[in-house]
């Protein structure tokens, strides 16, 4: 049998109180590229997280081979997607047409999208014209350790 998803979440949480970050901004990510062995067991994992109030996503989305399923049998409440559908698609058809058809697809489940990856202006512009609402990349922000900083939308023509 597997470990309870309250023994699962104890650390994360232990963790977060000892530095004073709130709990509720927590996400728990899945990620697409790597084969769930007990799918019931994540399943249970997924679902207690998401009673308590934590956000779940699947990251990589569209990287493996398995994110379709994940979305139908897991229905987080984010997907972040792969960079690599991300990176030229505002010069690229067939990416936008994919995307596309899962924004579509995450509309229908109510399922909120992330564009990962972010580096150009244009590869901000197109899928915000798409619907997407949400970004993470480095034209928002390189990584910094205790930082958010401003985006430099001037620098990024």
């Amino acid at each position: 049998m597997g470990v309870l998803p309250a023994t699962c979440i104890r650390l994360t949480l232990a963790a977060a109180h000892k530095v004073g970050f709130d709990p509720q901004r927590l996400v728990f990510e899945m990620t697409e590229a790597e084969k769930i062995r007990d799918p019931q067991h994540a399943l249970s994992i997924v679902r207690d997280y998401q009673d308590r109030g934590f956000l779940t996503a699947i990251d990589d989305f569209g990287a493996g081979y398995s994110g379709l399923n994940l979305l139908a049998e897991f229905q987080p409440q984010l997907v972040k997607l792969d960079m690599a559908l991300v990176r030229d698609i505002d010069r690229n058809r067939a990416r936008q047409a994919i995307v596309g058809g899962v924004l579509g697809t995450c509309a229908a489940v109510g399922v909120q999208v992330i564009a990962e990856g972010v580096e150009t202006r244009a590869e901000y512009d197109q899928p915000r014209a798409m619907g997407v609402a949400l970004f993470q990349g480095n034209l928002i922000a390189r990584p910094e350790v205790e930082a958010l900083p401003e985006p430099d939308w001037a620098a990024q023509g």
